[in-house]
């Protein structure tokens, strides 16, 4: 297998179909065998992206956080059975939850996007955006209650990471992000590599991918969009997200977790044990892919490549991948900086790079339109306009659907997006898809059937 072309040809074809903007880098036992940068690192297509471009890695920020943290463990400053209460007294709430639970998801603190209107009102109210120091008082005035008891399952926290960091911060003595760049991004040789505020304090370095979305049929920044602007209120956090970095940093950083620069590989493989519950089960981070959670890493295995470790990262216009063949000695990283104007094709060239690291072939690259029923009957598409009823409790659902140019068309309401509209493409006879997710809709007998609901027709 040729991976060197097949990785190259799958992302230049992704490209071309709306897929992939953004860089990559594939490596084995220490050896580049793909690299590559494809598309614009500004939304009016003036900046090509190159390889040494810098992204926003989003959650794969996780890592660093549980990083430091395995630092202060190492220099006796906390135990993973602390309490968080020994070291954040007015957390009553969360009485029982220990660092080892926020490392891990199982601490049943719940995410700050549960509540987000809190750090929007400041943005907006105060013309400030919160500082991570911010976190514990976010917590007390909203009251979020715990979402479940301590190790009773998983459910991902960015809030937990978030305290993380502040702990980082208290207990070394040093700002959170200064303690990231003498401790792990300089012994790592990660010279492009920092945790930063950009959308709260600018840009400081030149060669920036701009996190862009889709809006009114075409790219704009992310600060510049009417929906998703308000990413900048949440811009003064730490642990969760806010490094930023290029893909050879992050080969560098594999090399320096494979030689012990940073951390001893016994304190890696306690990283890379996934958490246990209460009931002596294995908490389930991924169920689709079976991974458990370690400190900052998804947690897999293969019978054939051994253990593999990974992480994810999204945001408005962001999309990030750090997989690590751990017995295997390979790793791979991919950074997007466009939400793809085609979904499938991006989600087929992000599965096709991964397929190809792990020996497979990638499966063919088609859009929504490639895929879409030719000449389909429309002769019941009149009746499935109308209003439906909403699930309750829910942060996306169908709010109607209606003809329009002899095309179905579906306006849908989200918690991250607000009100949103979009074409519906036949993929059957009452089957339909859209073009920027990967959202199946069954519409018939007076009701839209998507992910596990069914709701009727108004």
């Amino acid at each position: 297998m040729d991976k060197k072309t097949l990785m190259k040809s799958l992302a230049r074809e992704a490209h071309e179909k709306g897929g992939f903007n953004g860089a990559w880098l594939y490596a084995e036992h220490g050896e580049i065998v793909s690299k590559g940068a494809i598309g614009f690192r500004d939304p009016d297509n003036t900046l090509p992206i190159q390889e040494d471009t810098i992204f926003q890695l989003a959650s794969v920020s996780k890592q660093f956080t549980a990083t430091a943290v395995m630092l202060l463990l190492r220099e006796g400053l906390l135990c993973l059975e602390d309490k968080i209460t020994k070291y954040f007294p007015e957390l009553t709430a969360y009485e029982g939850v220990t660092v080892r639970h926020l490392l891990t998801h199982t601490g049943g603190v719940p995410d700050y996007f549960d509540d987000a209107d809190w750090f929007i009102n400041i943005w907006k109210e105060e013309h400030r955006v919160p500082g991570n120091d911010e976190i514990i008082r976010f917590l007390c005035e909203t009251e979020l209650k715990p979402s479940f008891a301590p190790g009773e399952k998983l459910e991902y926290s960015n809030t937990g990471y978030n305290l993380l960091a502040l702990l980082v911060e208290r207990l070394s003595g040093v700002p959170y992000e200064a303690f990231l760049q003498k401790n792990i991004f300089e012994p790592a040789g990660m010279s492009s590599t920092c945790c930063c505020h950009i959308r709260r304090d600018g840009v400081h370095f030149e060669n920036y991918a701009r996190a862009s979305v889709i809006e009114n049929g075409r790219y704009v920044a992310d600060m510049d969009s009417v929906k998703v602007s308000e990413v900048a209120a949440f811009d003064g956090l730490n642990g969760d997200d806010y490094v930023y970095t290029t893909i050879f940093d992050m080969f560098a950083w594999d090399k320096a977790l494979r030689d012990g620069t940073v951390l001893t590989l016994e304190e890696q493989q306690l990283m890379y044990t996934p958490a246990k519950l209460n009931s002596g089960e294995d908490a389930v981070y991924d169920e689709d892919e079976g991974l458990g959670y370690g400190f900052g890493w998804g947690v897999g295995r293969d019978e054939k490549s051994g253990l593999i470790v990974s992480h994810s990262g999204g945001m408005p216009g962001v999309i990030t991948w750090f997989e690590r063949w751990i017995d295997a000695d390979r790793v791979l990283v991919m950074l997007f900086s466009r939400d793809p104007w085609d979904y499938r094709a991006g989600m087929v060239a992000w599965n096709g790079l991964r397929a190809i690291a792990a020996d497979k072939e990638p499966e063919p690259i088609r859009t929504i339109e490639e895929i879409a029923v030719k000449d389909p009957d429309k002769s019941k598409w009149e009746g499935f306009c109308g209003k439906y009823e909403h699930p309750e409790d829910e942060d996306f659902f169908i709010d109607e659907v209606w003809l329009q140019d002899g095309e179905l068309y579906a306006r849908a309401v989200s918690d991250e997006y607000g009100e949103f509209s979009f074409r519906l493409y036949p993929l059957g006879e009452n089957e339909f898809g859209r073009k920027s997710g990967m959202l199946k809709l069954t519409i018939g007998d007076g009701c839209v059937l998507y992910d596990e609901y069914t709701c009727k027709k108004l």
